[in-house]
């Protein structure tokens, strides 16, 4: 699918990060981008400068999902894409100090995690299933989700993380199957370390060492780096029901 002045897309977590970089990307190529976040000022802020429409959506809330998914199929009368970027991860052992872990804080990762970027990737397809066709082959739309290298090497303090990302990870494949028949692709991107807003406010020492830690190049990925393989997989229509690491060939260690 080429991006175009038609392409009606959805970013989550579009406000920062990632899914900031997502959003630069594809409007910088005309498409009509829809951020859904809960940071309504740096929201507000990206949508202005690219031209898209803000929605402040809690993505585990499915009803919240649903309506402003279809707010904006009633703007444009068709969506073509989704990138789900919104994510926490908040860190968390499964014992410490003598304590088990929270079950209030492992629930909220999965709902937000995992949970969330099914919604949006549910009531995306139904209204990717209600737009046109845009490829001589077909296609209707592209999801695409946020994984994690911690879906592979989950570190210490990341057992509720590295199962939310675990779960994206696993549900790529059916979802890429259970869309096919409907002209819908489904992939997903599991990247390294990248130069988020967590990582930003690191010493500069700090970002250092850690981008050392990648085999090559040997520094953090930009988040530009995200959005270009976003772009590529939108574009490229024999990508689906694929996971791919972006992540300089790192293999994370326990800590």
């Amino acid at each position: 699918m080429e991006i175009t002045a038609n392409t009606v897309a959805i970013v989550t977590g579009g406000a920062s990060g990632l899914g900031a970089a997502t959003v630069k990307a594809l409007a910088s190529q005309g498409a009509k981008v829809s951020i859904f976040d809960m940071n309504r000022h740096l929201g507000e802020e990206i949508s202005y400068t690219n031209q898209a429409d803000y929605y402040d959506v809690d993505v585990s809330n499915a009803q919240a999902v649903a309506k402003a998914v279809n707010s904006v199929e009633s703007k444009f009368k068709r969506l073509n894409v989704l990138v789900n970027c919104a994510g926490i991860g908040p860190p968390a052992k499964t014992v410490s100090r003598g304590e088990p872990h929270e079950a209030a804080l492992f629930a909220k990762v999965i709902e937000v995690n995992l949970i969330g970027s099914f919604h949006c990737a549910s009531n995306a397809a139904a209204a990717m299933l209600r737009s046109d066709t845009c490829t001589d082959d077909g296609e209707r739309g592209v999801i695409i989700n946020t994984a994690s290298v911690a879906a592979y090497e989950g570190q210490i303090g990341q057992v509720a993380y590295a199962a939310s990302k675990g779960g994206i990870v696993g549900m790529t494949l059916p979802m890429a199957r259970d869309l096919s028949e409907h002209g819908v692709r489904v992939c997903t991107i599991a990247p390294g370390l990248f130069l988020t807003p967590l990582l930003e406010s690191l010493p500069a020492d700090a970002k250092t060492s850690l981008g050392q830690q990648v085999p090559f190049p040997a520094r953090l990925g930009d988040p530009t780096e995200f959005a270009k393989m976003v772009c590529h997989i939108i574009d490229n229509e024999m990508l689906n029901g694929e996971i791919i690491r972006l992540d300089g060939a790192i293999r994370m260690s326990p800590r």
